[in-house]
């Protein structure tokens, strides 16, 4: 298996480098989430592989949605791209049985931020940027990142970034846990195979073993807070607030928000 429409596959010895491609900034929607979902669940089956690198082509890891296309309509409960079939991959994401090393650079925006939450470590350098721009846009947070960055960095830091959109470089994500490794820009796909192929040195069945103790009941919790999660963005995108951060976004500047 060399490579899944815009997703391909890298090998490494025991290591699969899963590259996004879809430069320069790696927009997200619901095919590619599908297509890296698919992925991951054919490396699953693949015993050359005992670990995965999630790394991306172009200036950013994943810049979010394309709000000027498709993602527009990512919280419309009715449309064909809607947040119910993207969080339905997401969740196919999170239980991948194999250990996953984000080769994180530039912007991990909205989306992007949730896909970068993905991996069990994040390797990143100084010109990374993660932001859940969510509460800029008028809409709730999605693809379980209301569950997972506060298990991750804490209720008390998660709040600060999801409550005001902020955006965390690579050294303070570094110091919230946000980030395990920061590098040179240069070097962080290196050193995030690296740590994937440290793990693949490891005994695959006890690592894979580990990591479900570790990670157990992930998935159930991360199910019900999709599900949350969807049913508050679904009101929330028919609010005049969220038409008009979707505008004040698009066009660089701050919301004028009304609470309607």
């Amino acid at each position: 298996m060399n490579s899944f429409d815009d997703v391909a596959v890298e090998w490494h010895d025991h290591v699969a480098v899963v590259e996004i491609r879809r430069p320069p900034l790696n927009f997200f929607d619901v095919r590619l989430i599908e297509n890296i979902a698919e992925t991951f669940e054919a490396l699953e089956q693949d015993d050359r592989c005992r670990a995965i690198v999630l790394a991306a082509q172009g200036k950013a890891f994943c810049a979010g949605a394309d709000f000027s296309s498709n993602g527009k309509d990512l919280f419309k409960a009715d449309s064909e791209n809607s947040a119910i079939t993207l969080y339905q991959a997401a969740i196919r994401l999170y239980a991948c049985k194999k250990p996953v090393v984000g080769a994180i650079h530039g912007a991990a925006i909205g989306g992007g931020l949730g896909l970068s939450l993905v991996p069990d470590f994040r390797v990143v350098s100084s010109d990374t940027r993660f932001a859940a721009n969510f509460v800029k846009l008028g809409i709730h947070p999605g693809f379980g990142i209301s569950l997972v960055l506060p298990r991750l960095i804490g209720q008390q830091r998660a709040s600060l970034m999801l409550l005001t959109g902020r955006r965390i470089k690579g050294e303070e994500a570094l110091e919230y846990g946000l980030a395990d490794r920061l590098v040179p820009t240069a070097s962080v796909r290196g050193e995030a195979i690296a740590l994937a192929a440290e793990i693949a040195q490891c005994a695959p069945l006890a690592v894979e073993s580990t990591r479900a103790t570790l990670r157990q009941g992930l998935v159930e919790d991360l199910n019900a807070r999709l599900e949350h999660e969807f049913s508050e963005q679904v009101w929330l995108a028919k609010t005049s607030d969220h038409k008009e951060g979707m505008a004040a976004v698009s066009e660089r500047r701050a919301g004028h928000f009304t609470r309607n």
